[in-house]
């Protein structure tokens, strides 16, 4: 397959912004789907990333490509390899959002790259956010984005790098339709991995259906949330690096590693690494 990087770096600089309020029903609803209970009214703060309820895409059903997903091309480069992934965030947190805000988001394509990986070539597209609420700049976001291709017979499974084997916090997540369901229903995401078994298992290869990165980022937040519930955040980055299917249970688990720092990650049924991430308190 020829991709024409050259012609996909054009999209760098291209900028777009999205007006919304923070609305209760999505936190109520979000909330009752992490099994918790919180109470949220006007003026609450809404959870570190839980602004990935807002901002919603909200492509005519005409517009979406096989995927799920919007067809290629718009605000994004038309990456034409057929897998896109959630690869990781960086977040500086300024300013709560409070319910019943109005908020802004203004959006940047900040990098578009290309190189060479085990299985033929990765392009890598980064996104940088800047969330304004009522005016004041509230959160700072790098979002990247990978693209690859579809796997071949006979390629070799990925290894994967082993959890650490100590951890303050634990907790055992059993993924299922009706989480996916409802966490891609909340965050309007039509990508068929993750509720369409058989998309996922015959067109793009994978045993099983999809936990979505920005969910496993936001249980692990939620660890930190129980155990720690004063605790503000100064920084979140988390990266993915390897996919978590709801074939199996997966652990969410976090480490105070000094009196501002925690290391989070989630691993998977066999001991390896799903998400790296690390948090910074105020």
């Amino acid at each position: 397959m020829h991709i024409d990087i050259a012609h996909l770096k054009t999209w760098i600089d291209r900028c777009e912004s999205m007006q919304d309020q923070a609305t209760l029903a999505p936190l109520k609803a979000l909330s009752a789907t992490l099994d918790r209970e919180d109470v949220f009214e006007m003026g609450s703060h809404v959870p570190p990333v839980w602004h990935w309820l807002y901002f919603l895409p909200v492509h005519r059903q005409s517009a979406i490509g096989p995927d799920g997903h919007a067809k290629r091309g718009g605000f994004l480069p038309p990456v034409p390899l057929p897998r896109r992934m959630w690869a990781g965030s960086r977040m500086v947190f300024h300013a709560p959002l409070q319910a019943g805000q109005a908020i802004r988001r203004d959006s940047k394509i900040a990098d578009v790259r290309m190189k060479e990986g085990r299985t033929g070539p990765l392009v890598f597209v980064n996104v940088a956010h800047r969330i304004y609420a009522e005016n004041t700049l509230a959160i700072t976001e790098e979002h990247d984005i990978v693209y690859r291709q579809l796997p071949t017979p006979g390629d070799a499974a990925v290894q994967g790098i082993l959890a650490p084997e100590q951890a303050a916090w634990v907790r055992e997540i059993h993924p299922d339709d009706v989480l996916l369901f409802r966490y891609s229903a909340l965050t309007f995401n039509g990508h068929r991995i993750h509720y369409d078994r058989r998309y996922v298992t015959q067109v793009e290869g994978y045993p099983g259906l999809i936990v979505h990165g920005p969910l496993i980022a936001t249980l692990l937040l939620d660890v930190l949330r129980c155990e720690m519930p004063h605790a503000q955040l100064n920084t979140f980055a988390f990266k993915a690096l390897q996919p978590v299917f709801d074939t199996a249970p997966f652990k969410v688990c976090a480490q105070q590693l000094s009196e501002k720092e925690v290391r989070l990650w989630a691993q998977t049924h066999t001991g390896h690494l799903a998400m790296d991430a690390t948090a910074t308190l105020v």
